[in-house]
């Protein structure tokens, strides 16, 4: 029995050795495919984007490139109306993530709940999200029509209405009514995915926590919140990476207008590279955009390892 062993160990031993799928190197082969189609199609793109904005580039004669170094960021940053729409793009995705996250939060709480018809209700709140959203645009559309639409119809029975009716022509309520129409399709995102997380809640903490005479707001805040709190830094770094490059929503509405009013940065590189033709010029706008997302990334990081070494202590 002894010897038997004794032989069988290093035939086992080799076998493991020769054995592909024991190598350390085994992580990075079935990593490979996906590094490769991203080096491909997204690393190549990028590099000829950053290229490209140093360079004076027409539209009309792409192969025709003049090295300009950073005259294009001089431009657009020395430009009152970039600057708008940095502003304008800052103040869309905050209100869009905050209020896509936040009544995503209120309804997943409100699901999660036991009532009659509960399932119903799961299914028929995704119906925003499964939209497409040049159909939500053009329904939007439809429904803010000065003429025949639906919104101004009830602003007007009840004493609210707008000059005319023309909402999305109007440079103080063209960019709430976009607002509102984007929330409204991304808050089923963010309430399926907090209705997940918050059925991973232990019922013990939060009985144990009601045993003790906590309230329902204590409860969430001391047991639930701590709980889901990493799944909103992650739904909300989503989001803000989403909406800083939405175009076709913005884009179907006003096409933003009126006088810009509504122009985030993805409509302003949309205008320059094909009204004005000028590709270097919107490469440029093009990397301000991917820096913004990159601090965004690096910032919610840097939120997450403070939050995990607070809880750590």
């Amino acid at each position: 029995m002894t010897v038997l062993e004794h032989t069988r160990a290093p035939q086992t031993e080799a076998g493991r050795r020769r054995s592909p799928l024991g190598s350390r190197w085994t992580p990075y082969l079935f990593l490979a495919p996906a590094a490769l189609f991203i080096a491909i199609f997204q690393g190549v793109p990028l590099a000829q984007q950053v290229f490209l904005s140093f360079t004076k580039t027409s539209l009309l004669n792409p192969t025709n490139s003049t090295w300009v170094g950073l005259e294009n960021y001089a431009h657009i940053f020395g430009d009152d109306d970039f600057r708008r729409t940095l502003l304008i793009t800052l103040v869309y995705v905050v209100v869009c993530v905050v209020g896509s996250v936040g009544s995503g939060l209120l309804v997943a709480l409100l699901l999660n709940r036991g009532f009659r018809g509960r399932g119903v209700a799961r299914a028929l709140v995704t119906v925003p999200w499964a939209a497409p959203a040049i159909a939500v645009a053009l329904i939007a559309t439809w429904m803010l029509n000065p003429q025949y639409g639906i919104v101004n119809r009830f602003l007007d029975a009840v004493g609210l209405g707008v000059a005319g009716g023309a909402i999305l022509d109007s440079q103080t309520y063209a960019l709430p009514a976009i607002l509102v129409t984007t929330t409204w399709q991304l808050f089923p995102l963010a309430s399926v995915v907090l209705l997940s997380a918050l059925q991973g809640v232990p019922k013990d903490l939060t009985e144990a926590a009601t045993m003790d005479g906590a309230g329902r707001w204590w409860t969430f805040r001391a047991v639930t919140w701590q709980v889901i709190k990493p799944t909103v830094g992650l739904l909300a770094l989503l989001m803000t990476i989403w909406s800083i490059r939405r175009f076709e929503l913005i884009w179907l509405m006003t096409k933003g207008g009126p006088v810009g009013s509504t122009e985030t940065l993805v409509i302003d590189l949309y205008a320059q590279a094909f009204d004005s033709k000028q590709l270097g010029t919107a490469a440029a706008i093009g990397m301000v955009g991917v820096v913004i997302s990159l601090i965004v990334i690096a910032g919610s990081r840097f939120v997450a390892r403070a939050a995990e070494k607070e809880n750590t202590r």
